[in-house]
């Protein structure tokens, strides 16, 4: 009798040991993942709060600068704008930041859209880019800027060549980037009461 007990608290001791080392991987697994990918694909449902928001694209948005000359503070207050800190539907199910549309074969989803048309907002259908992560949507855009449109490459050339976020904001309007009248105006507010210029 007392061989089987002891057989039964080694089979007790060592079931604990795997529990608890399961545990450990566990905890070691979710401290190690990434915090980009956590933050930014689409099955993340827990809101970002606006800090991470712009301290997670803000490197990224340093590197499109040193690669292609677009200012990081135009990036981060479009994103910031468009996607209203990563909240909007198109940013956190899609991935999609800028409201960039889609044409042809791109992987899309259909949804409403406001756009001010004869002098008034109206809510129409429209096809949006649908993007792997936030840092994919980001690269997108900034080639936007880079290779223009078909019909018209130098399209954002002088959102590219701005020397400063306030001459970029005006360049993104008067190429018209959105139908908002005000988009330069608000594009600049962003930036302004968030800092985003010490990034530039």
């Amino acid at each position: 009798m007392k061989k089987k007990k002891r057989q039964r608290q080694k089979i007790m001791i060592l079931l604990g040991l795997v529990m608890i080392l399961g545990a450990f991987m566990f905890s070691l697994k979710q401290l190690t993942t990434p915090i980009f990918r956590y933050i930014t694909q689409s099955e993340t449902t827990q809101p970002v709060s606006r800090e991470e928001f712009v301290k997670t694209l803000a490197p990224h948005a340093k590197e499109l600068q040193e690669g292609y000359g677009i200012l990081p503070s135009i990036i981060l207050g479009q994103a910031i704008l468009e996607s209203d800190w990563g909240q909007s539907e198109l940013a956190s199910k899609y991935n999609n930041l800028f409201g960039i549309k889609a044409y042809g074969n791109q992987k899309k989803i259909k949804l409403d859209t406001q756009e001010f048309v004869n002098e008034q907002w109206i809510t129409i259908k429209g096809d949006f880019r649908v993007y792997d992560s936030w840092e994919a949507s980001m690269d997108d855009h900034t080639l936007l800027f880079v290779n223009g449109v078909t019909w018209n490459p130098q399209k954002y050339e002088a959102v590219l060549t701005a020397s400063n976020y306030q001459e970029a904001a005006e360049a993104l309007q008067a190429a018209g980037y959105a139908t908002d009248p005000t988009y330069a105006a608000k594009i600049k507010a962003v930036i302004e009461e968030n800092a985003l210029y010490q990034y530039d």
